[in-house]
C-alpha cells in the first residue's frame, strides 16, 4: 500500500521547490500591499495632518525666505535712529516705507509674541493640543473614507472648521478671545511704533527726498 507521501531524493526536491516558492513570492506580496502604509499615497505621507497645499517644505520654504530677508536686529534697535517726525505726512511715510523695509523683522516680532503668549498660558496650549488633535483624527478618517456631515462630505477647510468647533469650548475656558486681543494689541503698539518712530534707511537726507512736493 502506497502513500502520497514523497520519499528520498523526491521529498528533497518537493521541499526545496515549496521553500522557493516561499521566498519567491515574499517580496512580490511586500511590494504589491505593502501593508497599511502601502494604501496611502506618498504625498499623504508626506503632509499627513495638514491640509491640501499646505505641506512642512512649504512652511519651511516661507519660513527660510523670511528669515533670509530680515535686516540685522542691531541697526533696528539702534537707538540713535529714532527720531520725533516732524509732521503727520513723515509719520505715513516713515510708516509705509519702515513697514516695507522692516518686514520680516516685524513678522518674526508677531510670532514671538504669539509663543510668548502660548507660553505663558498653560490652558492656551491644551486648548490647541486639543485642535491639534482633532483635525490629526479627522484628517485619518477622511483618509480611510469619505467624512459625511449633515449629508455633506467634509473636505480639507472643513475638517479645518470642524476640529475648531470641537475644541471651541476648550478655548473658550482658556481665553483664547483675549490672548487675540493682547496679542493684536502688542503687535500694533510694539511694531507702530517702531515704524513712526524710526528713520527711514538713508537718513534725513531720504525723508526729505519723500516729503518733496511733486
Amino acid at each position: 500500500m502506497t502513500s502520497g507521501v514523497p520519499k528520498g531524493e523526491n521529498c528533497l526536491v518537493d521541499m526545496d521547490s515549496k521553500a522557493g516558492d516561499l521566498f519567491s513570492a515574499e517580496p512580490a506580496d511586500a511590494a504589491g500591499s505593502g501593508g497599511v502604509m502601502g494604501n496611502l499615497p506618498l504625498k499623504e505621507l508626506d503632509g499627513l495632518w495638514l491640509p491640501k497645499g499646505l505641506s512642512a517644505s512649504v512652511a519651511k520654504e516661507w519660513f527660510d525666505r523670511r528669515r533670509a530677508s530680515i535686516r540685522p536686529w542691531a541697526g533696528f534697535v539702534d537707538h540713535r535712529k529714532f527720531t520725533k517726525p516732524r509732521n503727520f505726512g513723515e509719520l505715513c511715510q516713515r510708516v509705509v516705507r519702515n513697514f516695507d523695509t522692516y518686514n520680516s523683522n516685524y513678522t518674526f516680532i508677531f510670532l514671538g509674541l504669539i509663543l510668548y503668549c502660548i507660553i505663558s498660558s498653560p490652558m492656551l496650549l491644551i486648548a490647541l493640543a486639543v485642535f491639534v488633535g482633532a483635525f490629526y483624527i479627522i484628517h485619518l478618517k477622511s483618509l480611510e473614507s469619505k467624512l459625511v456631515v449633515f449629508g455633506k462630505e467634509v473636505t480639507g477647510p472643513h475638517q479645518l472648521g470642524l476640529a475648531g468647533a470641537v475644541s471651541l469650548p476648550v478655548f473658550w475656558l482658556a481665553g483664547a478671545g483675549a490672548a487675540v486681543f493682547w496679542v493684536l494689541g502688542a503687535t500694533m503698539f510694539v511694531i507702530g511704533s517702531h515704524a513712526a518712530f524710526r528713520e527711514l534707511e538713508g537718513g534725513s537726507e531720504m525723508e526729505e527726498l519723500f516729503m518733496e512736493p511733486v
